[in-house]
């Protein structure tokens, strides 16, 4: 089929390699204009279009496809249909009645749980035990339109938004080579209104570690916020007081403590446990503000810790 491909960061690449890989013609690629990225601010491609400079296709980047000029651009590409990964725009409807097939989306839940920006790393937030991928025919709404194929993906206890996204990206890159070559025979369903939720975007403020809650609720929040925005906290020592730290991993330990939430229980010997609400952490990963992530062992060894808050 001729396809037009829009996506933009690391979970879509896959994606695009797989319709070349299962003999697709690509006819475009569509992603988002570069971005200042870093200190220096300095403009940054996507990961989609590194990919497809590598691969000798043609991108292109507009600001929005609302512009009549970019819709004439996209519709002498004369494609079959439109795949679309994690674009980062909603597409109006003369883009989505332009394709033969229209244009046809993965998305990286079980619809209509999570729909919207951060659904993996919402699905491990509220503790989901499942996920999936669904590709879904696009309507003008956000993530509303029928599903077509859909990939369940089971959630560990250790899964983090990175090992998540992993699975996801090479589950749905193959839902869609599955679904392509299925195009004329897939049975769509309409999304169950009841059982909507809504994925909002992550922020740096959610980060923030409220040791009250319970050691499954905090472990939740250290796993989906890896490896963005990192679940955080304020920490003094022997050393320091009150700097920044990031705890990128940690287990939880069932047992009866009487210290109060966020007091350390023991300490020392690659050993850092918490108190929270109900049950405890062992710090595992942690980053001082400043310096480079290490395990707790060495973490131990270099300071004392006396607060965590």
């Amino acid at each position: 089929m001729k396809i037009i491909f829009a996506g933009t960061p690391e979970f879509s690449v896959s994606t695009l390699e797989a319709l070349i890989d299962a003999g697709h013609e690509i006819v475009g690629v569509y992603c988002q204009p570069d971005r200042p990225k870093g200190r220096g601010r300095i403009l940054t491609a996507c990961p989609v279009k590194e990919k497809a400079l590598e691969l000798d296709l043609t991108v292109y980047q507009p600001e929005n496809l609302r512009d009549s000029s970019a819709q004439k651009t996209l519709k002498n590409l004369e494609s079959d249909v439109m795949v679309v990964v994690a674009y980062g725009q909603l597409l109006p409807k003369e883009i989505l009645e332009t394709p033969k097939y229209g244009c046809m989306n993965i998305h990286a839940s079980l619809l209509p749980r999570w729909r919207g920006a951060a659904p993996i790393q919402r699905a491990i937030l509220a503790g989901d035990k499942q996920t999936g991928v669904g590709i879904m025919q696009m309507n003008e709404g956000l993530d509303t339109g029928d599903v077509l194929l859909e990939k369940i993906c089971n959630i560990s206890d250790t899964d983090t938004a990175q090992t998540l996204h992993n699975k996801l990206a090479t589950l749905g890159a193959d839902a869609i080579v599955e679904a392509l070559e299925n195009i004329n025979n897939l049975v769509s369903k309409t999304q169950d209104k009841s059982g909507i939720t809504y994925a909002k975007k992550l922020s740096k403020e959610e980060a923030w570690i409220d040791w009250t809650q319970s050691a499954i609720q905090i472990s939740q929040q250290i796993r989906a916020f890896n490896p963005y925005p990192i679940a955080q906290c304020n920490a003094s020592s022997d050393k320091f007081d009150a700097k920044t730290l990031r705890i990128l991993s940690a287990s939880i330990i069932g047992l009866a403590y009487n210290q109060k939430p966020g007091e350390i229980i023991e300490y020392g010997k690659g050993v850092c446990i918490i108190a929270t609400g109900d049950g405890a952490l062992n710090l595992e990963k942690v980053q001082l503000a400043g310096k480079k992530v290490v395990n707790i062992k060495d973490f131990t060894n270099a300071y004392k810790l006396t607060k965590l808050e």
